[in-house]
């Protein structure tokens, strides 16, 4: 069985345009079972239990990145390598609020993807089964979400507009629940 290496893996990506997302919904390459990587809560990507530490390389490793019916997947033309994500596999890291012919929001996550919080962006709140506490997160791209850190979560709530029972933001022209 072929070895993998971080930097064999990285190699690969790097010959990838870094201004498009690559069709990894079109590629079907085989799945490379000798190696273990995870995204935990807090957005921090590990590779065989150590932590990735080069930014560049967690950059490139997300734009690869894809939700299939069992799981996420980095993939790339040449292999497939299943990857667990405790939570979701991005994090809203930041926000910005801008004014213009009505309130728009955008978000940054921590792999600096930013985007308008709209209908092709809606943020939704979950709730953890067992504590009861929100889960907001948001679709950032196809099929795949980021959850909102918890120091966003609460300064969206500190602007939030009351709509009938719900707080929430408008963004875009769209109310978003936040409750």
């Amino acid at each position: 069985m072929k070895s993998t290496s971080l930097s064999s893996i990285f190699s690969e990506l790097s010959k990838l345009d870094e201004d498009t997302y690559p069709p990894v919904e079109k590629w079907n390459p085989p799945l490379c079972e000798n190696v273990h990587m995870k995204i935990d809560r807090a957005g921090k990507w590990y590779f065989m239990d150590s932590v990735i530490g080069r930014e560049r390389m967690i950059k490139l490793f997300s734009r690869v990145l894809r939700l299939d019916q069992d799981g996420y997947y980095l993939v790339t033309p040449v292999e497939k390598i299943k990857i667990e994500v405790e939570l979701k596999p991005f994090v809203i890291v930041d926000f910005e609020l801008l004014e213009q012919d009505q309130q728009v929001i955008t978000f940054k996550t921590n792999t600096d993807e930013i985007f308008e919080v709209n209908e092709k962006h809606p943020i939704k709140v979950t709730f953890n089964e067992d504590t009861n506490e929100p889960i907001p997160s948001v679709l950032v791209r196809k099929n795949l979400e980021g959850v909102l850190s918890r120091n966003v979560y609460y300064q969206l709530i500190n602007i939030s507009d009351k709509k009938g029972d719900e707080f929430g933001i408008y963004s875009s022209g769209c109310f978003y629940s936040l409750s």
